[in-house]
C-alpha cells in the first residue's frame, strides 16, 4: 500500500520538530506539517483541502476547529497520562496559587489522576474558546497566579498577565496519532475503494449483479425482488467453487427458461468478491429435450464417478492419451463402434481441460429437431457464437448429409473451433470403417483423432472388468457375488458383444440380479447371451440392411420364447432348410437352435 499522506498542523514549534522526527523513522508516512494554532491551523486546512492528502493530524482546540471545514478523516493528538503528570511535576516547585484549565479530554484525566495520587489540585473545564478570557480573567480575581492549560489558555494567560505550563505532547501521544492515522487510513481507503468497486460494477455490467464477499454476505445485488431468492440459491451453491477460480462459466436450468451465469474473482485492498452475471436466456428453454445440454465440471465429475466406465476402467489404457490431449486446444475426433464410451472419453477430455470452468456444451445430432437446427445456426444466443466452452457433438454421423455439410462449412467459416474447444464422435462399424463425414471434418478441422477398441478385441481385460463392476453390483443389489465358474467365464470372453460395454454393463447386471449362488453359472451365462443373439437378430430384422425381411410380420404381442421360434425359423428358411448354417447367421449353437425348435 502507497504511504500515508498526513497533513500535520501543530500549535507550536516544538510539535512540528518532533513530527517531523517521529514520522522520517516510519515507511509508511508522507508528513508535512505546518504550525498554526486556531484560526490561524483552520486557514491552513482550507488551502490543502485540494492537494490530495489523506489524513489531517491536528490537537486541541485547532482540531475541532478544523473538523468542522474539511471531509478529509481528522485524528487528534490527544494528550496521554504521561503529559500530564510531566506538567504537573514541573508546577510542584511553583509557590502560588495555580489550576489546571482545558476541555474534558485533559481535564478528566488530570481529575482521575489527583484522585489516585492524593493531589490538591483546583481544575476548570471548557467547552469552546469563547470561555477561555472569561474564565481565567474570573481565576486572576480569585487570585490564581498560573494555570497548566493547553495552547488555547495558554495563549489567553499570557495576555492577560498570568504564567503558564503549556501541557505539551510527549512521543508516545504523537506516535499514537500516527497509528491511529494509518488505521484509520486503511480502513477509510477499504470502504472507498469497495465502494467505488460497487459503483464501477453497477455501471459496467447490462446483467442482473450479484456481488459476494469471502463470508458468503451479499454485498450488491441488481436483481428483481421476483428471482432473488432463485438467483441467491444458485449464487450460494456455486460460492465455493466460484472463489476458486477466477473465471467461471456456467448455465442452471430455471423453470421454463434456462439461466448463463458468469463469475469472476475481483480483489480490491485487503478484500476478494465475486461477481455474478445472469442472463435469462428464454431460447434455452427444455434444451435437454432438443438435444442440447449444458454440465459444468461437477456434474461432469459426479456422472462419470458413479459410472460403469469409473468403476471398471475400461478406458485406462486411454489415461495417457487422454492426458495429453487435454492440454491441447486441437479439435479430436473421437471414433469408436456403438458403446465403447466415445462420450465418456469426451467428458474426460473437458475435465482435464483448462476450460473446465467453462460448461461443456453436448450438442447430440441424434435429438436435433429442425427448431434446435434452426436455433444452433441462426439465434445469437446459439452455442455456436459464445467463446471459451467445450462444444462436444455427439454422434455426427447420424445428421442428415445436406446438415453434416452445412454444419461443418460453418464451424470453420465462423472460426467455432478456433474460439472455442471443439470435440466430436462418430461411430466405425465392425470392420473399423468411418464415415466420410468424419474423415472431412478431421481433415478440415485438423482434428486429432482417438480410435476406442470395441470389446471383442480386449477379451483379456474381461475377467478384471467383470470382478470391479460385480463388486459395485453387490453394493446395488445387497448380493454377495464373488465371481463367475471358469466355463462361464470362457462364454463371456468368446462372445461377440455387438454393443460393446454398454451392452456388457447391462447383460453383467442381470446375470448378478439373477444368481443366488456365489458364483454366476454357466447356465445363467449361456441363457442370457442366447437371448442377447436373438434380440440382435430381431434387431436385424427391421434394420435397412435387410430389405428383404422387412416383410416378416413380428408380432410383439408373443413371448420371448414364441419371437425368438418365428425368427429361428425364419433364418432357416432363408437358408434353404440348412439349420447349421441358420444357427451360424444368428450366432448361436446348433443345440441351441433345435432347443428353441421344440
Amino acid at each position: 500500500m502507497k504511504k500515508i499522506r498526513i497533513l500535520g498542523i501543530a500549535p507550536y514549534e516544538g510539535m512540528k520538530t518532533m513530527m517531523q522526527n517521529l514520522a522520517a523513522k516510519r515507511k509508511d508516512i508522507d508528513l508535512t506539517v505546518y504550525i498554526g494554532d486556531l484560526d490561524k491551523g483552520v486557514e491552513i486546512a482550507r488551502k490543502n483541502v485540494d492537494k490530495n492528502f489523506d489524513v489531517i493530524i491536528s490537537r486541541g482546540g485547532t482540531a475541532s476547529m478544523i473538523e468542522k471545514i474539511t471531509d478529509i478523516p481528522l485524528v487528534r493528538i490527544s494528550l496521554s497520562v504521561y503529559d500530564i503528570i510531566r506538567a504537573i511535576k514541573m508546577a510542584e516547585n511553583y509557590t502560588g496559587k495555580y489550576a489546571i484549565v482545558g476541555y474534558p479530554g485533559i481535564t478528566e484525566t488530570a481529575k482521575l489522576l489527583c484522585d489516585l495520587l492524593q493531589y490538591d489540585i483546583d481544575i476548570y473545564t471548557i467547552n469552546s474558546v469563547d470561555e477561555v478570557s472569561g474564565l481565567l480573567s474570573d481565576l486572576k480575581k480569585k487570585g490564581y497566579q498560573m494555570i497548566l492549560c493547553d495552547m488555547i489558555a495558554n495563549t489567553t494567560a499570557k495576555r492577560l498577565g498570568m504564567n503558564a505550563i503549556l501541557i505539551t505532547s510527549g512521543d508516545e501521544s504523537i506516535n499514537i496519532a500516527f497509528d491511529q492515522a494509518s488505521r484509520l487510513y486503511k480502513s477509510y481507503f477499504a470502504i472507498k475503494e469497495n465502494n467505488l468497486f460497487l459503483e464501477k460494477v453497477m455501471g459496467e455490467y447490462d446483467e442482473k449483479v450479484m456481488v459476494y464477499d469471502k463470508t458468503g454476505q451479499l454485498k450488491l445485488s441488481t436483481v428483481d425482488r421476483d428471482n432473488l431468492e432463485a438467483y441467491t440459491k444458485i449464487a450460494e451453491k456455486e460460492l465455493e467453487a466460484s472463489f476458486k477460480t477466477n473465471n467461471r462459466k456456467f448455465i442452471k436450468r430455471m423453470g421454463e427458461f434456462s439461466i448463463s451465469v458468469t463469475s469472476k474473482v475481483s480483489s480490491i485492498s485487503n478484500s476478494t468478491y465475486v461477481v455474478y452475471c445472469f442472463n435469462e436466456n428464454h431460447n434455452l428453454q427444455s434444451s435437454n429435450r432438443f438435444g442440447i445440454s449444458y454440465l459444468t465440471k461437477d456434474e461432469v465429475d459426479a456422472s462419470f464417478f458413479n459410472s460403469f466406465y469409473s468403476i471398471a476402467s475400461p478406458l485406462s489404457e486411454m489415461e495417457n492419451d487422454i492426458r495429453q490431449m487435454s492440454t491441447v486446444d486441437s479439435p479430436i475426433m473421437i471414433l469408436g463402434e456403438t458403446g465403447t464410451g466415445k462420450s465418456q472419453i469426451a467428458k474426460l477430455l473437458y475435465a482435464r481441460s483448462s476450460l473446465n470452468n467453462n460448461p461443456l456444451i453436448t450438442l447430440d445430432c441424434n435429438l436435433m429437431d429442425d427448431k434446435t437446427w434452426f436455433f444452433l445456426l441462426n439465434h445469437y444466443n446459439s452455442p455456436l457464437t459464445d467463446s471459451d466452452n467445450t462444444l462436444y457433438f455427439m454422434d455426427i454421423h447420424k445428421l442428415p448429409e445436406d446438415r453434416k455439410d452445412y454444419l461443418l462449412t460453418t464451424l470453420v467459416s465462423t472460426n467455432v473451433h478456433k474460439r472455442n474447444r471443439l470435440l466430436m464422435s462418430c461411430a466405425t462399424n465392425e470392420s473399423g470403417g468411418n464415415h466420410i463425414s468424419a474423415k472431412e471434418y478431421i481433415n478440415q478441422l485438423t482434428c486429432m483423432t482417438i480410435h476406442l477398441a470395441p470389446l471383442r478385441e480386449r477379451t483379456g481385460d474381461i475377467p478384471q472388468m467383470s470382478s470391479l463392476y460385480i463388486n459395485a453390483l453387490n453394493l446395488d443389489l445387497a448380493k454377495q457375488i464373488i465371481g463367475f465358474v471358469p466355463e462361464a467365464m470362457e462364454l463371456m470372453k468368446n462372445y461377440n458383444w455387438p454393443a460393446n460395454f454398454t451392452q456388457f454393463k447391462r447383460v453383467l447386471r442381470e446375470m448378478v440380479t439373477v444368481t443366488t449362488t456365489p458364483y454366476i453359472p454357466t447356465e445363467t451365462v449361456e441363457s442370457i447371451l442366447e437371448k442377447e443373439k436373438l434380440t440382435a437378430a430381431a434387431a436385424s430384422i427391421i434394420s435397412p440392411e435387410n430389405e428383404d425381411l422387412l416383410s416378416f410380420p413380428l408380432d410383439t404381442t408373443m413371448t420371448l420364447n414364441e419371437i425368438s421360434r418365428e425368427i429361428i425359423s425364419l433364418y432357416i428358411e432363408k437358408a434353404g432348410g440348412n439349420q447349421s448354417l441358420a444357427a451360424k447367421r444368428l450366432g448361436i449353437s446348433r443345440t441351441t437352435l433345435w432347443r428353441y425348435l421344440k
